[in-house]
């Protein structure tokens, strides 16, 4: 008998995977959990049945929310906060820059912790790094009593439906504002431009977060297993513009750690941020 794992992207539009194993699957306190195997993207997690991450393609996914970020401002990111990213994947890139000394990650379920460890060590691999802080906790609850504590804040959330709801308001984004330093950087994950239900999330977590930072942008990678494949990201700033700051030095600069990357590269860094037209009007409305 023939699986498939199927995701409704709009009420006309779905995605199928065809599965050849189910590793895991149980309802936590939070969400309904499965970890399911395939021959074409590997091993893939989903969250209240919405796909999270697969093995073949997390790594744009990942890239894309953390190196696009520490290019921008190299020297100056020592203590970084996760909300959210319980499978690991943000955290092991952050753990490949050995200028940054503390990262809390901080994810309301741990539940999803667990199940990636055993089923998903390609991104959990270094959930223990000794600079890794894990706190079970919400993270619009935890990022409330910061301030002035953090050089970088990657919200590697789910989408805003469900758990991940709270992590789209402006209550959120001004908690951030503050728990950064003067120099502080945020980056979320801002959804797709394409289908109607997604478009206008992130619509308006891009207004909200441009209504607080004195630079705001929207970046874009192309992620086959997301709906309609083009993902959006925003990077705020209370300092640095990840297009006017990131010249010849800093690319060099950032090409001299020798990190390998399948999908950043440093010439990507300028060009994800020119935007198609539909995605621009999308934003300027």
């Amino acid at each position: 008998m023939k699986l498939w794992y199927t995701e409704k992207h709009s009420k006309d539009a779905r995605f199928s995977i065809k599965v050849e194993r189910q590793l895991f699957s149980q309802q936590s306190e939070y969400q309904k959990i499965d970890v399911l195997e395939s021959q074409e993207f590997g091993r893939f997690l989903t969250l209240d049945g919405l796909m999270m991450l697969t093995e073949k393609d997390e790594f744009i996914y990942h890239d894309m929310l953390v190196h696009v970020a520490m290019a921008t401002h190299l020297d100056g990111i020592r203590d970084v906060l996760v909300i959210g990213g319980g499978d690991g994947g943000t955290v092991r890139e952050l753990t490949r820059y050995a200028s940054i000394q503390h990262i809390d990650l901080v994810e309301i379920d741990p539940m999803v912790v667990e199940v990636c460890r055993e089923f998903l060590p390609q991104t959990a691999c270094k959930l223990d790094d000794p600079r890794v802080r894990i706190v079970y906790e919400d993270g619009l609850r935890f990022v409330r009593g910061k301030e002035d504590a953090y050089d970088l804040i990657l919200v590697d959330s789910t989408d805003p439906f469900g758990p991940g709801e709270g992590l789209f308001t402006r209550e959120f984004y001004g908690n951030c504002y503050k728990a950064l330093r003067e120099d502080g950087i945020l980056v979320n994950q801002q959804e797709s431009p394409y289908y109607e239900k997604y478009a206008e999330a992130t619509r308006r977590s891009y207004l909200r977060i441009h209504s607080l930072f004195p630079v705001s942008r929207v970046y874009q990678a192309h992620i086959p297993t997301y709906p309609s494949g083009h993902w959006l990201f925003g990077f705020a700033s209370k300092r640095y513009d990840p297009v006017e700051d990131f010249g010849p030095e800093a690319a060099a600069a950032w090409n001299a750690l020798g990190l390998y990357t399948r999908y950043y590269n440093t010439r990507l860094h300028r060009g994800c941020f020119a935007l198609p037209t539909y995605v621009n009007e999308l934003l300027e409305e």
